[in-house]
């Protein structure tokens, strides 16, 4: 348990998971106040989502990842529960609205687009850094709210984010990218940072 709590606090845990809380409660709150609806809309849950994820983003990567290159045990199984209790907590913050007077749903949609965006994220820390691995996932998902296509099928690929929970094509460009992040990160890691830097991040 103390290697544990070693780990959550290098890799600012608590201060994320009570951002990506936050989060939530801010989001929840200004559909509550301001709408007479009680289910969110689409676009809106999409956001809260990519911001969940983002604000989980920063757990990551430590203050010193040469430092995990070198350490003696196995960081392969302990990367990919990282990403998966990310997952957790972004699907389990969102659905718990669902008993609310806000709900942000549906669930097909909260957990395709988390496993999704949390799979490019995880992805792009791999490849281009801890500090950098939101770019793409908010680029994309602002891209395909504004612009969401229902055909062709390259359409739905492109903007499966804000496809409906029953696109067969969202589900599948989700589910590679959950895999291929859970994969690159798992094994690769982050992208590789000097000390200094990291601790600017």
């Amino acid at each position: 348990m103390r290697w544990l709590t070693l780990y959550l606090r290098s890799r600012r845990a608590p201060i994320a998971m009570a951002a990506a809380a936050g989060c939530t409660a801010l989001m929840w709150s200004l559909w509550s106040i301001f709408s007479d609806t009680r289910a969110a809309g689409i676009p809106l849950v999409i956001l809260t989502v990519l911001l969940l994820v983002a604000a989980l983003t920063v757990t990551l990567g430590g203050p010193d990842d040469a430092l995990e290159q070198t350490a003696a045990f196995d960081w392969l199984p302990r990367r990919a529960a990282h990403l998966l209790a990310i997952l957790l907590i972004v699907v389990v913050l969102l659905l718990a609205t669902l008993v609310t007077g806000a709900r942000f749903g549906p669930a097909g949609l909260v957990i395709r687009d988390a496993a999704g965006l949390l799979g490019l994220t995880a992805l792009s820390a791999a490849v281009l850094g801890v500090a950098r691995a939101w770019f793409l996932p908010l680029g994309w998902t602002l891209a395909a709210i504004l612009f969401p296509r229902d055909e062709p099928l390259l359409g739905r690929i492109l903007t499966w984010q804000a496809q409906e929970p029953a696109s067969t094509a969202a589900a599948v460009t989700a589910g590679i990218l959950a895999v291929g992040g859970l994969v690159a990160y798992a094994v690769a890691g982050p992208l590789r940072v000097a000390p200094a830097e990291a601790a600017q991040q």
